[in-house]
């Protein structure tokens, strides 16, 4: 299922197409990386060789180098060939190449055993970011990669790993490239002035699915499966969820489950507030650790936010109401709990907690 990034779509389909470099900053749950999903599938189908791969599931720098590699040598589908002409494309580092056994045939194991400093690895980066266009070349087509959760890569062995992938992708004709990330303030700064990636490409930053959008399609996905929704019962969920893609979806689905499971013909509100009463009971114990781990300062703020919709917490009236103390507390807590990814900061200046589910859990069983 897929509504309201359509002019997403398509706008990322063709600066991929036309292999440029383009930078996708949203905020966790948002749709981004189902986004990208839909983009290189829709590229697949013009004959562009894609890739993805997530920058922040590697524990260390090499690891991601040999996992990038083992990636750009699965596009060649002919694993016993791309074993010989892997090795080849190296000229100082030489890789580690085996074939594993597995369910589809089986595939190419990459390994630098030899890189042992960050000097080694910083030799062998720049070979590894410039094989994409060396593959493309090969495979006569055109490339697009999508390296999801790009901020990751700021942990890497500091900046020389931007330096070394911009001065690569720059020369990259025959390569478009999607740089995505879920942490919009470390992307933001990755993109800004004195680094690297300033000016590199187009940027593109998700919103929010507009509401009147996202409410009719829900209703129309449970009518769909056979179900008549009540009246107003996108809305509904679109309002619990805070109009967050993941939440909306998952208390969607949780709705649709549970009514399908009393064999009923249609779902009403009180079915949607019982579905979400049972997510709340089976999730208390995580919110119950959350809460805990927080300090009572952190706790204060967290609740006013979800009380006062998250306006105006900084205000003396709401700081005394809620017993926040002086504004530079308040500003201390907004900025822990924002690194916990517990609360973000809307354009609009109002803060939000990010898990639906914390938030009801918090409006409910704290004082």
């Amino acid at each position: 299922a897929f509504v309201g990034r359509e002019a997403e779509r398509e706008r990322l389909v063709a600066d991929l197409a036309d292999c440029q470099k383009i930078f996708l900053i949203s905020p966790r749950r948002y749709g981004k990386s189902s986004l990208v999903r839909q983009a290189m599938a829709a590229l697949a189908r013009q004959d562009v060789a894609t890739l993805e791969v997530t920058v922040s599931s590697f524990s260390s720098y090499v690891g991601f180098l040999e996992g990038y590699t083992r990636a750009l040598a699965a596009l060649d589908t002919r694993t016993g060939r791309a074993r010989s002409w892997v090795r080849d494309l190296f000229r100082g580092v030489k890789p580690e190449l085996r074939v594993e056994a597995g369910a589809g045939g089986g595939g190419l194991s990459v390994s630098f055993p030899s890189v042992r400093t960050a000097r080694d690895a910083a030799r062998l980066a720049e070979e590894v970011f410039a094989l994409p266009a060396r593959i493309a070349t090969r495979l006569g087509c055109r490339l697009a990669i999508a390296l999801d959760e790009f901020q990751a890569i700021g942990s890497y062995n500091g900046g020389s790993v931007e330096e070394a992938m911009r001065a690569a992708v720059q020369q990259q004709r025959r390569v478009g490239y999607v740089f995505a990330g879920s942490e919009p303030s470390l992307m933001e700064q990755m993109i800004g002035p004195r680094r690297p990636f300033y000016k590199a490409g187009p940027v593109m930053r998700l919103g929010k699915i507009p509401a009147d959008v996202f409410a009719p399609f829900i209703e129309e996905r449970f009518k769909k499966s056979g179900l008549a929704p009540e009246a107003g019962l996108g809305a509904a969920i679109v309002d619990l969820s805070g109009n967050l893609p993941y939440d909306v979806q998952r208390l969607a689905h949780e709705t649709w489950d549970d009514v399908v499971a009393r064999r009923r013909r249609s779902v009403s509100l009180e079915d949607l507030h019982a579905t979400l009463h049972r997510l709340l009971t089976e999730q208390e114990t995580m919110c119950e650790a959350v809460w805990q781990r927080l300090t009572l300062a952190q706790r204060a703020v967290l609740r006013a936010v979800v009380l006062e919709r998250g306006e105006g917490i900084l205000g003396a009236d709401i700081r005394t109401r809620h017993r926040l103390g002086a504004a530079s507390s308040v500003q201390a807590s907004l900025a822990a709990l924002q690194r916990e990814d517990l609360t973000a900061r809307e354009d609009d200046g109002r803060y939000v907690v990010v898990d639906s589910l914390m938030r009801e859990w918090v409006a409910r069983k704290t004082f």
